[in-house]
């Protein structure tokens, strides 16, 4: 049957053959027991829904082809280092100057890893300096590439020049700048990822952030608690709180609020990761809260556990993305509810 005829038919009111319809890649929803009420006037369509599940079971989405272990390494450690800033800042103005420094060193070991796990997903590195050439704002990896441009030096020079003990005025001028693109470091890469069209990371635009924010400040606290002395800890311990408590929440909405699209987060390897970083973040927070402020050995066993949780959390995100893409239902059925809510709204 053509697909002129099955329209054709559609509008006579006949039944389209049914294995016609699973031949081009459609079933009747329902098994083709009962048609929809049309315009919830109890109007009965003698056509039933037809559910697109692609030809052959093939994807609709081409499934990104980013490994994990570049990809998702380079979305952990970007959070790492930039939230690691911010709390560096932090712990130099309150005179933690151990505990700054450790933050430091970290940031700058972290972009590196990052950018490296980013070029050599890429392939070459002159691939990642031709992102350089223009800046267009609309355009989130041009202006995640300048942000990193900026943010390495930055970091850079807040390490090398408080571990020299040289140049004071100007470390504490890169410390600032560091800080100041530390929030953007963070979150850049969660719209990067929520600007495609991959439904579990698309449909999470508005918690990725969050999420991301929140992971990455564990992740930070974490590594001043295995860093620092247990003296200079006390505000890491709140950030580590602070953190699990902005990431859980953000998770739980989205998986409230993206519906179907959220089901891959539950699911499969993603699954499997998504739930190893909450046991992780969840056993960190609480030994940072009764036992990092006691103990070395407890504060390094606590921040391990953070630094893990988050580390779990963003390679679920990336495995969510990568099963949502292969699963043609994450591309159609949130679609077609979209496009049923418009036409509700237009009727009623």
């Amino acid at each position: 049957m053509s697909e002129s005829e099955v329209r054709r038919e559609g509008i006579t009111g006949a039944r389209p053959d049914r294995e016609a319809l699973v031949g081009r890649g459609l079933r009747p929803r329902n098994g083709g027991r009962r048609g929809r009420r049309r315009g919830g006037r109890g109007e009965k369509a003698m056509v039933p829904d037809a559910e697109f599940t692609s030809y052959y079971g093939l994807p609709i989405l081409n499934p990104p082809v980013w490994k994990a272990a570049d990809v998702a390494a380079y979305l952990f450690l970007g959070g790492l280092a930039g939230a690691g800033s911010m709390l560096a800042a932090g712990a130099q103005l309150t005179g933690r100057h151990t505990a700054a420094r450790a933050l430091k060193i970290s940031s700058l070991a972290a972009i590196a890893g990052s950018t490296a796990a980013l070029i050599h997903d890429l392939g070459r590195p002159a691939r990642f300096a031709n992102m350089l050439r223009v800046m267009k704002p609309t355009s989130p990896m041009s202006m995640g590439s300048w942000i990193l441009a900026a943010y390495g030096p930055a970091a850079g020079g807040a390490a090398v020049l408080d571990v020299a003990g040289r140049f004071p005025h100007l470390g504490r001028a890169a410390t600032a700048a560091a800080a100041a693109l530390g929030p953007a470091v963070t979150v850049y890469t969660a719209v990067l990822i929520a600007d495609t069209a991959v439904p579990a990371w698309h449909e999470g635009k508005r918690e990725l952030p969050f999420v991301f924010a929140g992971s990455a400040t564990t992740a930070a606290a974490g590594m001043a608690l295995v860093a620092a002395p247990v003296r200079e800890t006390g505000p890491m311990r709140t950030a580590a709180v602070s953190g699990a408590a902005v990431e859980l929440a953000a998770a739980k909405l989205l998986e409230r609020r993206a519906g179907l699209a959220a089901e891959p987060y539950r699911k499969g390897r993603a699954g499997r990761f998504m739930r190893a970083g909450e046991v992780l973040s969840g056993a960190g927070t609480a030994g940072g809260v009764l036992l990092a402020g006691r103990s070395r050995a407890g504060a390094a066993l606590s921040g391990a556990a953070l630094l893990a949780g988050s580390a779990c959390t963003r390679f679920g995100i990336f495995y969510a993305g990568i099963q949502s893409a292969e699963d043609p239902k994450y591309t159609v059925v949130p679609q077609r509810e979209r496009v049923d809510e418009r036409g509700t709204k237009a009727t009623s």
